[in-house]
């Protein structure tokens, strides 16, 4: 793609003004021309969504201005640990024992029947009161708490466990067993 020169020559004129900027933003000379390199990369890659006549500098000057934010919110959640201090403290339990009792759980929730499916859902999981999983199921909150109950139970079987605390780390299956469902 050929460049038109006008354009071409509004942005390198811009580039000075960019870079004092930049350095405004970051309060670092390397990482100013760093961004400017990179402003002037995206701006160059998206020079058709410009449109000729309006003023050049300030749509260089909101794309470096937004890179600058992305960037700082980005580097503001990372941690400095070049000696790898912090990386060993982090420990990550393996998947294979919390992928395979979530399948469990799966297959012992597509046993319960629809009724005590739906309404162990709409209570535990989503955490709709018992007067709103009644309203969305068209039934009265007795039968919903009933059907919670009896769901609860039978996951439970299924899954041959005592509490709910015998499950896993699963949050999602913990809080359908468990509970849930505001009163």
């Amino acid at each position: 793609m050929k460049l038109d020169p006008v354009i071409r020559d509004q942005v390198l004129a811009t580039v000075p003004s960019l870079r004092a900027f930049a350095i405004s933003l970051s309060g670092n000379i390397d990482r100013a021309d760093d961004l400017v390199q990179e402003t002037l990369l995206r701006a160059l890659a998206h020079i058709d969504s410009f449109e000729p006549g309006t003023n050049m500098p300030a749509w260089l000057f909101t794309i470096l201005r937004n890179l600058f934010r992305s960037e700082y919110r980005k580097r503001r959640r990372e941690v400095e640990d070049a000696e790898g201090r912090y990386a060993d403290t982090l420990k990550s339990n393996p998947e294979q024992t919390g992928r395979v009792e979530f399948q469990e759980f799966r297959t012992a929730l597509d046993k319960l029947p629809a009724d005590q499916r739906e309404a162990l859902i709409l209570v535990g999981a989503s955490g709709f009161s018992y007067e709103d999983a009644a309203a969305i199921c068209g039934c009265a909150v007795g039968t919903i708490k009933s059907r919670v109950n009896r769901a609860r139970t039978r996951l439970a079987d299924l899954l041959s466990i005592d509490s709910v605390d015998d499950f896993g780390p699963d949050r999602a299956t913990r809080a359908v067993l468990a509970g849930g469902g505001r009163n």
